[in-house]
């Protein structure tokens, strides 16, 4: 079923008479950018799945393999052609992406943008609103904090470097700090062993670092090794996006100072809600939501460490 109602604008409430929808009638497909080996998404896919359990819709997720974005553009088109209800998806690079997703807009198919891409770039191609984390926003509030902490220089490990909203992370720290990014960001690819050895030589070549910044598990996971390795682990600082099994223990031990938890499981769960709602009901929330961000110290670890890499 098609949308019959579309808002004037992004973040302007919309009213309607209720739509009749019965249940199982509706058809959603989330498109991330995230490359299979990436275990951050996992909690991505439970919201999914909780929500379309919830809501009595089917929701499929997709994503490209490798995390190739010029396959997502392709996914993207792929989904549209076969005229779901909604599409959900990332907007990781504008200016490969915008393109699929303005078609899919332009052939009446709803679109919410998750997780990447800005409100502004989602108002553009013409989606419904966005949920997310605004990721320069996130990585210079932890740059204030870590300039409070005393930190003057730092490494970002960036193993998403194709994607500009993970440099906009290690952008807005180094603002934070007021300090230049230059050369304080490394690409470290996506392999741990790559990342490790990276990690490894950076600080090996640089010293006087003050602090390493990690974009996810993927590439915390393998620095957390590094640190063991060379010593450095709870004597530098060390931040991250995002939580996992073994960022959430790094907290707990005191090697990681905190993690950045944009909230995942709302990221996919909220959408879902929203499109369901919106096709069954003709109601629309007024407003872009911001899931993140939230930092996790070791003060509050509980339900985070229970839930860690399945909700939270």
């Amino acid at each position: 079923m098609k949308t019959i109602l579309k808002s004037l604008a992004l973040g302007a409430a919309v009213f309607a008479a209720p739509v009749t929808a019965t249940a199982q009638d509706l058809n959603y497909v989330l498109v991330s950018h995230a490359p299979d080996s990436d275990s951050w998404w996992n909690t991505i896919k439970n919201g999914i799945a909780l929500a379309g359990e919830q809501m009595d819709v089917s929701v499929e997720y997709r994503n490209p393999p490798t995390g190739d974005l010029a396959d997502m553009a392709r996914i993207i088109e792929q989904a549209a052609a076969a005229g779901p209800d909604g599409i959900i998806t990332t907007l990781s690079d504008y200016d490969v992406l915008s393109g699929p997703i303005r078609a899919a807009v332009d052939s009446g198919i709803d679109v919410i943008i998750m997780n990447s891409g800005t409100p502004e770039q989602a108002r553009e191609v013409g989606a419904l609103m966005y949920v997310g984390q605004p990721e320069y926003d996130a990585g210079y509030a932890a740059g204030l904090r870590a300039k409070d902490d005393g930190v003057g220089s730092f490494l970002c490990v960036n193993h998403y470097i194709s994607s500009p909203s993970s440099t906009e992370r290690c952008q807005g720290f180094a603002d934070g700090l007021g300090v230049d990014l230059a050369n304080q960001m490394i690409d470290s690819g996506q392999d741990p062993a790559e990342i490790k050895n990276k990690v490894q030589a950076y600080l090996s070549a640089n010293p006087d670092t003050d602090a390493v910044l990690t974009l996810g598990p993927t590439s915390a996971d393998p620095t957390l090794l590094a640190l063991e390795d060379n010593g450095m682990a709870g004597e530098i600082y060390f931040g991250t996006f995002d939580l996992g099994e073994n960022i959430v223990q790094g907290i707990k031990d005191g090697v990681i100072a905190w993690g950045i938890d944009q909230q995942p499981f709302l990221q996919a769960y909220l959408p879902v809600v929203v499109l369901a709602n919106y096709h069954r009901y003709g109601v629309l929330p007024g407003n872009n939501i911001n899931s993140g961000p939230g930092f996790v110290t070791a003060d509050g670890l509980t339900l985070v460490e229970k839930y860690a890499g399945e909700y939270r």
